[in-house]
């Protein structure tokens, strides 16, 4: 059977939510151990796969010259924003933390004014505000910070994953390669833990140990899906279809926790994929006109 090339894209985005949800299960199957732990072990795995797809490319080892700064940038945001988002994924429903996650587009795009001077059109302005209502919907603040403080984590995470894909969108710009961006934040962020768990590592048992693995094999999984997805087809065509994340999220958090979302988790999620769904729309048709 022949497939379109937008048909393949679109599994192989399906995959790669499938992937990152099956991740953020693996981290949390593999208990109580500090987010910094976790996300060491999942770096390294993803350190390697970007090490032996950049041992066959031309260019080696080297950043282009000027690129240093962004790529220092693009490491430490993104080492901050896994280790909230494994923080928010040991404390909240697996739901909740992946559409927290999931609001890195919307800090993208402020991030992108701010830093790369791209104007935002008004009907961003309003995505970015209705998302956040969203997101109060999943947050729900209160005084009660046993509840209120993994969330906020989560979503402190999302924003540090949009300010991290905006400065991979400035250094793809730049000429850099996304198997060294990659290879660079991994690395960076593994070195960046290593003195915290020479000091403060717990020990693990062997099924902690294959969790942490497997977690970061479908990281990787996950990486080289979306990447592949993208190759077949533009993102104005496929990717709405990443926020299946979600739905993949919910599905294994019933299954192997007995998580069920709450009625404004729920309302949280229609509202942001609603808005998402039709920023998607209106970015599709302005290409068209």
């Amino acid at each position: 059977m022949n497939l379109s090339k937008k048909t393949k894209g679109i599994l192989f985005i399906l995959c790669s939510a499938f992937c990152f949800a099956l991740m953020n299960a693996l981290v949390r199957l593999a208990g109580d151990l500090p987010s910094m732990q976790k996300s060491f072990f999942r770096n390294a795995v993803a350190f390697v796969f970007a090490l032996m797809v950049l041992m066959r490319e031309q260019g080696g080892l080297k950043w282009r010259k000027g690129n240093l700064p962004l790529l220092i940038i693009r490491a430490s945001f993104g080492t901050i924003g896994i280790l909230c988002n494994y923080y928010a994924v040991d404390h909240l429903l697996l739901s909740d933390a992946s559409m927290l996650n999931k609001l890195s587009p919307f800090a993208a795009i402020l991030f992108s004014f701010w830093f790369l001077h791209e104007k935002v059109k008004p009907v961003q302005a309003i995505g970015i505000c209705t998302a956040f209502v969203g997101a109060l919907c999943i947050i729900k603040p209160s005084f009660n910070l046993t509840e209120f403080f993994p969330a906020l984590v989560g979503l402190c995470g999302g924003v540090c994953a949009g300010a991290a894909y905006t400065a991979v969108r400035a250094l793809s710009q730049r000429g850099e390669r996304g198997a060294y961006i990659v290879c660079f934040f991994s690395g960076f962020s593994c070195l960046i833990l290593i003195p915290w768990l020479l000091f403060y590592a717990q020990p693990m048992t062997g099924f902690q140990l294959l969790a942490l693995l497997g977690a970061g094999l479908a990281a990787a999984g996950g990486q080289f899906s979306v990447t592949a997805a993208y190759a077949h087809a533009p993102a104005r065509e496929i990717s709405v279809f990443d926020y299946s994340q979600v739905i993949f999220a919910a599905l294994l958090g019933f299954i192997l926790f007995d998580q069920i979302p709450d009625w404004l988790s729920v309302l949280g999620y229609c509202i942001i994929c609603g808005v998402s769904i039709a920023m998607f729309l209106y970015n599709r048709k302005q290409e068209t006109l």
